[in-house]
């Protein structure tokens, strides 16, 4: 006998069960992937896991020639590989980094075990200013192992990585990427390789002078290395997250976050289970909540479907009634976090264009098939969109909410459009796809593909119209992008793009739409591995996305000199700004790798 472990909700005022596991899953307590690998421990780790075998052999004559353990610090652009061991000479004992005040700095460590096993741990000192008593705290120092997961590459053509995958045609690696904070010692088997991760938070309050700290990196007991962190903190101060102007919008799952958690749909438990995990985008400056307003409007594209935060219900005499129960709980979670300016509640136009709603008259649940143009669309929409307004302006949600929608054909948006303004003139509209010059007065917040650009003068207009306009990547993009195999500093190469193009920021459709067995192997059914997710369950962050607020910070700063520039009339400091930030364009992407360009760039910038 087969069965299958479920969640159960009443979102839609029937119950609705939400599997936990898959049928394999369900057959013993062993956890599978989405490419049907047996992981050999419990599904769904949190606190700790095991990772998977290496499928790349260990190249034995290379650590014959390194019997040594070898230690030091690496840089934080290198995925560096679990089999290899790490050159000598590409690691160094001192490290200098420089920041701002209330910038938070990133540095990576790496071990190669030669001829025995380890038991890694890490100590870190206070970071004492030279001149003086003061002092960054260890307290501000978050040390974490780096964790390594499967991946796999781009399509075979190397243009893309979209698609149906089955992961017999595809390379498969361990790939360093997971950035572990919930283990302080670390069993590394010899003729391995383990990097490690320090993140330095640098209070606002800080004395702008010269720091200077240890790390020492032990086997047990023993002293492996002692390893100099330098860090020179400048006068010129970043403020705190939540006041940042990058606008950050990647996309949140609590689906998914429900299913890996085991926990009840909307309960204290999954509010409570979600918080580490949104901790990592608050600190990013996100802005935007993700709200789904109808069932499924991506239809299947993540393992874990969005489902309606809003209950539709047709009456028995024919009328619409909706509760926003669910909705308003998610959105006071997000909004006490700290991700508080902007609502976007999707879709109008699904990917299928089918409602679900339930019916009084059968008591079942049913889907209205029907699309922009029609009479029973416009009919439902309207009654929903005027129930919603009337609820958004009672809690005092209205002006910050957006109807949103992506990648939809101009027609379907158009018509959409009119049900929208008709239902409330004031209602804005949030749009992520390709740029339609009739949309850009239109479209409060307007995202389109890195492959396309919006003339200079729409990005001005819109600015002073006050509207939002930044740029999204997808799988159709092999570089630059976030997949778990894609070089670090793409990532970090956003905010500088964003800086030159003008634009106020990113879109990504996933920050924790899981696969399986996020932690283990991130290769996915449709679209390369890693796509789906930035973050990882645990409060788990990456490689990837610490790149990726590396790069926001640096818009950040780049956006307050400018400012002080034009206060100051420093002709001469705002084009070199422009100068260096010209290389940041597809065309010098296509030649030079991100981390090239970036290095460059801070470099300059180190002078201003």
């Amino acid at each position: 006998m087969t069965f299958k472990k479920f969640l159960v909700t009443k979102t839609w005022g029937a119950i609705i069960l939400l599997s936990w596991c898959n049928f394999s899953q369900a057959q013993s307590p062993e956890g599978i992937t989405h490419s049907g690998q047996k992981t050999n421990q419990m599904p769904f780790p949190v606190s700790s896991y095991n990772e998977l075998q290496n499928p790349t052999p260990t190249p034995v004559k290379l650590w014959n020639d390194s019997q040594k353990t070898i230690a030091g610090w690496g840089k934080t652009n290198k995925r560096y590989k679990k089999e290899k061991p790490v050159l000598k000479d590409s690691l160094s004992t001192d490290l200098n980094l420089q920041g701002w005040r209330g910038e938070k700095l990133s540095a990576q460590w790496v071990v190669s075990a030669g001829k025995k096993d380890l038991s890694l741990s890490v100590e870190t000192s206070d970071l004492k200013n030279i001149n003086n008593n003061q002092i960054i705290s260890n307290e501000q120092i978050e040390s974490a192992f780096v964790r390594y997961v499967l991946t796999d590459e781009l399509n075979k053509d190397q243009k893309g990585a979209c698609g149906h995958r089955v992961p017999a045609n595809f390379d498969s690696t361990l790939v360093a990427d997971v950035i572990d904070h919930k283990i302080k010692d670390f069993k590394v088997l010899k003729r391995t390789t383990r990097p490690g991760w320090l993140s330095i938070q640098v209070p606002q309050n800080t004395t702008p002078g010269s720091y200077s700290g240890t790390v020492k990196i032990k086997d047990g007991n023993k002293l492996l290395k002692k390893l100099v962190i330098n860090i020179e903190v400048e006068e010129r101060q970043l403020p705190d997250p939540k006041k940042w102007n990058f606008h950050l919008d990647l996309w949140q799952n609590p689906y998914a976050a429900a299913r890996y958690y085991q926990t009840n749909l909307w309960s204290d438990e999954h509010f409570k289970a979600m918080e580490e995990d949104i901790h990592h985008y608050v600190n990013a400056g996100g802005k935007s909540i993700t709200a789904s307003i109808i069932d499924r409007p991506w239809d299947g594209q993540t393992h874990d479907a969005f489902h309606s935060m809003v209950r539709w219900t047709k009456k028995l005499d024919g009328t619409w009634d909706f509760s926003f129960d669910v909705f308003d709980k998610w959105v006071e979670f997000m909004m006490d976090l700290g991700v508080s300016k902007q609502i976007n509640a999707y879709s109008m136009i699904p990917w299928k264009l089918s409602f679900a709603y339930f019916d009084e008259a059968t008591n079942t649940t049913k889907h209205l098939k029907t699309k922009p143009g029609e009479e029973d669309y416009k009919n439902s929409w309207t009654a929903m969109l005027k129930a919603f307004a009337a609820h958004l302006k009672e809690k005092g949600w209205f002006d910050k909410t957006y109807i949103a929608m992506d990648e939809r054909p101009m027609e379907s948006m158009e018509e959409a459009m009119k049900v929208i303004k008709n239902a409330d003139k004031d209602f804005k509209i949030s749009f992520a796809g390709n740029s339609h010059p009739e949309l850009f007065d239109v479209i409060d917040d307007y995202s389109i593909t890195l492959s396309e650009n919006y003339p200079d003068k729409i990005i001005q207009s819109r600015k002073k119209q006050g509207k939002t306009s930044t740029f999204y990547t997808s799988c159709s993009h092999p570089y630059p992008n976030s997949f778990t195999f894609s070089e670090p500093s793409e990532t970090e190469w956003y905010g500088w793009y964003a800086a030159n193009k003008k634009l106020d920021g990113y879109l990504r459709w996933a920050y924790n739409s899981w696969v399986m067995e996020p932690l283990l192997d991130s290769r996915y059914t449709t679209w390369a591995a890693g796509d789906t997710y930035f973050i990882y369950p645990g409060g788990r962050t990456s490689i990837r996305f610490e790149k990726l607020l590396a790069g926001i910070q640096a818009y950040e700063k780049i956006q307050f000199l400018k400012s002080e520039f034009k206060k100051n009339n420093n002709t001469n400091g705002l084009l070199k700004i422009d100068e260096i930030l010209s290389s940041f364009t597809m065309d010098e992407l296509s030649k030079t790798s991100a981390s090239v360009i970036i290095e460059k760039a801070q470099k300059a910038f180190q002078s201003l």
